[in-house]
């Protein structure tokens, strides 16, 4: 690797599935794996182009049940592009010699090249190289350019370029059991001597996709016109064509593809717009200068730039390589979209492209460099707050109950059972209950409020949400008499690993920390909004949601006396019982397992449960550190009648951290996050094991799936909110840097309010330049420090100082 590629300089079979995942490339509307373009789904590759949003569901008979799914579709393989010599074999790594390997994904500009020199069985010597990219400026086109060198012969070549709509969902093996034919054909054709069509439909969902290819063929910078002959067959078409390579010469052929669907905005129709994009498509050199602009664009706001100690480019590399993820899953073409952020980006097919909590993860890092992406993200959540609300309606609620797992209509889309690939049982899943994503979409909606002061959002969008979400909190409550405190029953926390009590029938917990703590939070939420909320609109909200004096008391009495659980030394119980579970022998575990980072599946195939031990898969207790400043805490506490001391902080820290898995790659960011402060070498090293996720796959074989969206903007948050200290509350922008010892130097831009912010940090000093004139000046705060800055000036503060 160096600071703007990564580089694989083997070929290596088994590593496949992984490298396909990282050398996904995309512009959020579109994003195809990183499959070599001769290859096919076989157990060593899997072909991938993933529509945003592009979902479609099927049914299975199981088991002695119906079970239903929706999933993120794999749509046509535009790649296809295949080539043999003297009608040999089509090529294939695994049937040549490979003299010389390279494939290097070049995050600065969002292309993907690869150099293969080979000798085939005839001591024919060829150098194949290739350049691909998903246009970032165009969301509608992609382009593949391959360079065929005759080193010591000369023969005929013949070639063949393709779209395969012969495709099935099997990109995950526990998935398998399950329906998986998404696509049923629509129409072939060849619109013209350089181009095939081909169209094909969602069986359910019913998109249609229409693809457009057109292959030129040059030797220099001649165009060549070899006579071409078409193949055509049920959901697949191609083109053949042969001509001669003299010795020591190369041909190159670029391979143009439009690609539209009837969800898109200002079409006719699909078909028609497919082909039309692509007569008017120029080359390849023209599409790469606009594709470089619109990346250079990107970087500009994203770029994130760190000088380690040691003099090491791993981390900014790896930081880049995660940014770069995150903007191809959304990206300013996500604005004109109706999609959610999938927890594993649109690079895979696990957990079906569902949106889950992790956006709680992302929104930060787009809040403070493109909140506009944000914006339409969170309209994704508004549109389905009437199936939210139908869903709580149902559950026997009041208010907007959001789905854990949600796809295209905002239904609940977790599954009733899941299989343990460990044990190869179907078991009961109830992680429905999962109430806090609720938590997670009114925090989402107010940090984004808070960062840019969009008051039209929060009016006529984000304040119907929170407060239909506070109705639901509110309404989940009961109130216990003996106590004297409102009590929350049955939920699961973000633990996941334990989902009843010990024996019991009954699926849920009591009084999760975390959920307690939140629905405090929201209601104390909702009510300021209505404070900022003046006029016309705040009585139509209050008449269209019938928002009575009586509710919004009952609320403000549930954020005095809500119930929290605490065992011994003043340690937050996770839920009501914890303590009473049975400490977990790691030790052994960890001998037997290795790291144990799926210790739920592991217990589940010994006939255990982690139902029974103080174990958990993530942060559960410690999310309240993660989200909150202790100042923030100590408020909620003390509003709840509780003590909060200093202490309290690092004494839950220790006693969790040591009964955590780290099943999750969100678990080792925000225990990184709550160490920084008080471990700031225990919070290097969770850093670095975050950063490690995905590019080493430390799971074991999750990443070929699908990378870690939320794990990946996470560990660029901690570089970006964590470790420089940045809060956005009181309509003040916040500083607090604590640099760990392995960082000289950090520089980012940022934008809060309208401003366009450039931040230098380094250990002693924080440097603030205000790059956008014409603003009103915002409040800024460094630690006890106080000012205002507009545009033009400066700030610069000695973080040495007593």
């Amino acid at each position: 690797m160096n600071n703007w590629s990564l580089i694989y300089e083997t070929y290596e079979p088994e590593k496949e599935g992984l490298r396909e995942a990282l050398c996904t490339l995309g512009n959020g509307y579109v994003c195809t794996r990183g499959a070599a373009p001769e290859a096919a789904a076989d157990g060593v590759h899997y072909p991938g182009t993933y529509l945003a949003g592009g979902y479609n569901r099927l049914k299975t008979q199981l088991a002695g049940r119906t079970i239903e799914n929706e999933d993120l579709v794999n749509f046509p393989n535009w790649l296809p592009l295949n080539f043999r010599i003297e009608e040999g074999p089509w090529f294939d790594l695994e049937s040549v010699k490979i003299l010389s390997f390279r494939q290097e994904l070049d995050l600065e500009c969002g292309l993907l090249h690869r150099t293969v020199r080979f000798q085939d069985n005839e001591q024919r010597i060829s150098r194949l190289q290739q350049r691909r990219m998903v246009h970032m400026c165009n969301r509608h086109l992609a382009v593949l350019e391959t360079t065929l060198t005759a080193e010591n012969w000369s023969g005929r070549v013949e070639f063949r370029s393709a779209l395969d709509g012969r495709i099935k969902n099997g990109n995950v093996e526990r998935y398998r059991e399950l329906a998986n034919e998404h696509l049923q054909p629509v129409a072939t054709g060849q619109p013209d001597q350089d181009t095939i069509f081909l169209k094909i439909r969602t069986s359910q969902s019913r998109i249609e996709m229409a693809l457009a290819a057109r292959t030129r063929i040059f030797s220099g910078q001649k165009l060549q016109s070899p006579d071409r002959h078409l193949d055509e067959s049920r959901g697949y078409v191609a083109q053949t064509f042969e001509l001669h390579l003299p010795r020591s010469a190369s041909v190159r052929l670029e391979k143009v593809v439009s690609l539209f669907t009837s969800r898109d905005e200002a079409i006719s129709e699909c078909g028609l717009e497919a082909k039309n994009a692509i007569f008017k498509a120029p080359g390849f050199e023209n599409l790469l200068e606009h594709h470089r602009r619109a990346w250079t664009h990107l970087w500009r706001r994203f770029g994130l730039d760190i000088q380690e100690t040691d003099g090491s480019e791993r981390v900014r590399m790896i930081l880049r390589l995660h940014i770069f993820h995150l903007l191809q899953t959304v990206s300013f073409h996500t604005i004109e979209l109706d999609v959610g952020v999938p927890a594993r980006g649109w690079h895979g097919e696990a957990y079906r492209g569902h949106v889950f909590w992790d956006e709680l993860f992302i929104f930060p890092l787009l809040n403070l460099r493109t909140p506009e992406i944000t914006r339409t993200l969170l309209h994704y959540r508004h549109r389905r707050l009437p199936e939210a609300r139908s869903a709580a309606r149902k559950a026997g609620y009041r208010g907007a109950m959001y789905p854990w797992q949600s796809g295209s209509n905002g239904r609940e889309e977790s599954q009733d059972v899941h299989l343990n690939p460990r044990s190869g049982r179907w078991i009961p899943d109830n992680s429905h209950l999962q109430r806090h994503v609720n938590a997670a979409i009114a925090w989402n909606v107010w940090h984004y409020y808070q960062v840019t002061g969009d008051a039209e959002f929060l009016s006529f969008y984000g304040a119907e949400m929170i407060l239909e979400i506070a109705r639901f909190c509110a309404s989940l409550t009961t109130w216990n008499d003996n106590l004297g405190r409102y009590e929350i029953l049955g939920v699961m926390g973000p633990d996941e690993y334990h989902d009843s009590y010990p024996g019991s029938d009954r699926p849920g917990l009591d009084n999760n920390a975390y959920t307690n703590v939140l629905v405090v939070w929201i209601l104390t939420c909702a009510l300021e909004i209505l404070n900022i909320l003046s006029g016309e609109r705040l009585l139509e909200l209050k008449e269209t949601l019938e928002l009575t004096k009586e509710e919004l008391e009952s609320w403000e009495d549930i954020t005095h006396k809500m119930r929290l659980v605490f065992h011994e030394d003043h340690i937050l119980s996770q839920f009501e019982g914890y303590d009473k579970l049975e400490e977990l022998d790691w030790k052994t575990y960890r001998a037997r397992h290795g790291r144990v980072m799926r210790l739920d599946r592991i217990l589940e195939a010994e006939n255990d449960t982690p139902n029974h031990y103080k174990c958990s898969k993530q942060a559960d207790v410690l999310m309240l550190f993660y989200l909150f400043s202790s100042d923030e805490l100590a408020s909620i506490f003390e509003r709840l009648g509780y003590p909060f001391e200093y202490e309290t902080i690092p004494r839950n820290i220790a006693y969790y951290l040591e009964r955590t898995s780290h099943g999750s790659t969100l678990s080792q960011v925000v225990h990184s996050w709550v160490l920084s402060r008080s471990d700031r070498e225990g919070s290097w090293q969770l850093f670095t094991e975050a950063l490690s996720s995905d590019i080493d796959d430390i799971q074991g074989g999750t990443t070929h799936e699908g990378i870690h969206l939320g794990a990946m903007a996470g560990t660029v948050d901690l570089m970006q909110r964590g470790y420089v200290g940045i809060e956005t509350r009181g309509d003040q922008l916040r500083f607090n840097p604590c640099l760990p010892r392995e960082l000289r130097r950090l520089q980012m831009r940022l934008r809060y309010r309208g401003l366009s912010l450039e931040l230098e940090v380094t250990p002693s000093r924080l440097s603030v330049t205000c790059v956008q004139c014409g603003c009103e000046p915002v409040k800024i705060r460094c630690r006890n420090d106080e000012s205002t800055i507009t545009g033009g000036q400066t700030l610069v503060w000695n973080l040495t100082r007593e």
